[in-house]
């Protein structure tokens, strides 16, 4: 799968279409739409299911130097009214404040991530290792390193250091649910 025939399969699913076409809105430099909702749509198509099928939110990456949660919030603030009229959870998270919160959540530390596609190569998963930017003069950039994990709906582990085999095993059983197609390595 090349990256314009991802793209054009992220974008039948409008929700997504939507959030691409307004992430420049938020004024962020770092911003991407990532992984479930462009794996899943492609998992979706590929299987001839409705494009939101198994699609639970729409994760948007920024990354900002402040680590504060003050400006973290006021980003968050600034995207509900861009991605209000949608209907569906569309989440922002500073990839430079991940370190901050994740040893107290998951029980395991997290170095300090200087960009939000360190944040995309920490995905559970190497298919789920997809994001893709608009930018403020209408190009769009890729980043994609789970682009053929994806479109060969094949799961294996992305082992880094936050990598915990039970939350893999947690995603895979979910995934497998909904699209029994997919192969786990």
């Amino acid at each position: 799968m090349t990256e314009t025939e991802f793209l054009e399969m992220v974008t039948r699913n409008p929700v997504n279409k939507a959030v691409l076409e307004r992430l420049p809105e938020l004024g962020l430099d770092d911003v991407w739409l990532v992984s479930g909702s462009l794996f899943q749509t492609v998992w979706n198509i590929l299987t001839d299911r409705p494009v939101d099928h198994g699609i639970k939110d729409y994760d948007v990456f920024y990354f900002d130097p402040d680590t504060s949660w003050e400006a973290e919030d006021r980003v968050i603030k600034q995207a509900q009214p861009v991605f209000a009229d949608l209907s569906v959870l569309v989440e922002l998270r500073n990839q430079a404040r991940v370190h901050l919160w994740y040893e107290e959540k998951h029980n395991r530390p997290y170095p300090p991530l200087r960009s939000s596609c360190e944040g995309i190569d920490r995905f559970l998963a190497v298919a789920n290792k997809v994001g893709i930017q608009r930018r403020p003069d209408g190009t769009t950039r890729f980043y994609v390193p789970g682009l053929s994990d994806m479109a060969d709906m094949l799961l294996r582990p992305n082992v880094t250091e936050n990598f915990r085999q039970d939350r893999y095993d947690e995603k895979n059983r979910r995934y497998k649910a909904n699209w029994p197609e997919l192969r786990i390595a």
